[in-house]
């Protein structure tokens, strides 16, 4: 099952599957690159960011960012 990075729940995991073109260069910098797994930390209600640890590293990314990226959720 695929998700939106910004509808990921606290603790899910999954694996990036697409990220929006114009957005790949921005993230791939963070860690964040299709094939890479990442799990949710924290996501902050109606607008604030959301926190993904990629690489056992924390990153935190805007809602506008995460709604386009694409996890294959871990079953």
């Amino acid at each position: 099952m695929e998700k939106k990075l910004s509808e990921m729940e606290y603790e899910e995991e999954g694996t990036v599957t697409d990220i929006e073109g114009t957005l790949r260069k921005k993230v791939a910098g963070m860690g964040i690159r299709v094939g890479k797994r990442l799990k949710m930390i924290t996501k902050q209600p109606v607008k604030g960011p959301v926190v993904v640890v990629v690489d056992e590293a924390n990153t935190s990314l805007g809602l506008d960012v995460a709604e386009k990226i694409i996890v294959e959720m871990k079953s």
